[in-house]
């Protein structure tokens, strides 16, 4: 089984990860020693 922070989906940019917290919104962090967002985007935004 997968640890809690590692369950959400690869980010579309190198060594980040995506949950989806929002019809509207995505989450962007990465994992290190801790959880650090670094975005939270909209849905329609162009990302990356």
């Amino acid at each position: 089984m997968a640890e809690p922070p590692y369950l959400h989906q690869v980010g579309r940019v190198p060594g980040t990860r995506e949950i989806v917290a929002h019809p509207n919104f995505i989450v962007v962090y990465q994992v290190t020693d801790r959880i650090e967002v670094t975005s939270v985007v909209h849905a329609r935004q162009n990302y990356p």
